[in-house]
C-alpha cells in the first residue's frame, strides 16, 4: 500500500491503494469523475485520455504509484474554463460530437494542441487528434471544430 499526493483539477488529493493501481480506476471509483471513460485499458483508444504535467496522457497506462506530485486535469476540472467553453461552442457549430463517449479525450486533446500551437494547420490537428478513436462523427467535423476554436479563441491559448 502507498499514499500518493497529486494535485486533482486544483485540489489537493491523497490517494491510498496499490502502487500499480491505475489512475484511471482512481479517478472513476475513488474519486467519482466519469467523464474520464475506459475504452481500450490500453492506452490506445484515447478515451481515458487526462492532462498530466501539461501532457496528454491515457489514464489506464498511469500507475498510481508513479504519480508522485503530479498535476491531473480531468474533463471535469477542464470544463470550467474559457478554454473548453470556445471548443465547447465550436463543437456544436460543426455537430461534432454524436455519443459523446470520445468527447473527453478529443477536448483535452485539443486543449493540449492548443496550448502549445494556437494556430495549428489542419495537419497539425489531425495528428494532435491521432491517438482518439471515435466511432460516430468520422473525424472531418472534429477537426474542423478544433480549427474553429482556434480561430476564435485566440488570446486563450
Amino acid at each position: 500500500m502507498v499514499e500518493v499526493v497529486f494535485t486533482l483539477n486544483g485540489e489537493e488529493r491523497r490517494w491510498r491503494g496499490e502502487a500499480g493501481g491505475r489512475l484511471l480506476d482512481a479517478l472513476r471509483d475513488t474519486y467519482r469523475l466519469t467523464g474520464t471513460k475506459c475504452g481500450c485499458g490500453e492506452g490506445e483508444c484515447g478515451a481515458c485520455s487526462v492532462i498530466v504535467d501539461g501532457r496528454l496522457c491515457p489514464s489506464c497506462m498511469i500507475a498510481m504509484g508513479r504519480l508522485g506530485a503530479s498535476s491531473v486535469i480531468t474533463i471535469e476540472g477542464y470544463r470550467e474554463t474559457e478554454r473548453f467553453a470556445a471548443l465547447e461552442r465550436a463543437f456544436a457549430v460543426f455537430s461534432a460530437v454524436q455519443c459523446g463517449f470520445c468527447s473527453p479525450g478529443m477536448v483535452l486533446a485539443a486543449e493540449c494542441l492548443l496550448s502549445r500551437n494556437p494556430r495549428p494547420a489542419e495537419g497539425e490537428i489531425r495528428e494532435a487528434l491521432a491517438g482518439n478513436l471515435c466511432r460516430c462523427t468520422g473525424y472531418n467535423a472534429i477537426v474542423k471544430a478544433v480549427a474553429l476554436a482556434a480561430e476564435e479563441g485566440l488570446g486563450l491559448w
